[in-house]
């Protein structure tokens, strides 16, 4: 996918699953959770987001910003919790929400992990 600022996004979870097994893949989605959210709320929230972006060195408008929270926010509250931000990586992700596990689908079974 490319973003049209010369930068490329290549769905990379199925082979992070692949590589690190599903427990593994969990753990990397929390992790990069906690580095996005406020450390005071627990929350991704707008202010964490566009700082966050400003230290990956993303230049990233606030309407963007306001759109990625609106797009992952199921219980409208303005911000991603954890479980939000994981089910927002999946929709993301064509090409993991396609995978199969070996009894039930791979979203399903980190779901269950959370």
């Amino acid at each position: 996918m490319d973003f049209g600022d010369g930068f490329d996004f290549e769905d990379s979870f199925p082979s992070m699953i692949a590589r690190l097994g599903v427990e593994g893949f969990i753990g990397e989605l929390c992790d990069g959770f906690r580095l996005l959210m406020d450390v005071n709320m627990g929350l991704i929230t707008f202010e964490s987001l566009k700082v966050s972006t400003y230290l990956l060195g993303l230049e990233v408008r606030d309407d963007e910003l306001l759109c990625m929270l609106m797009e992952g926010d199921l219980d409208g509250d303005g911000a991603l919790n954890q479980m939000e931000f994981c089910i927002l990586m999946f929709r993301l992700s064509p090409c993991l929400m396609d995978m199969q596990g070996n009894e039930y689908p791979v979203q399903a079974r980190v779901i269950n992990l959370l």
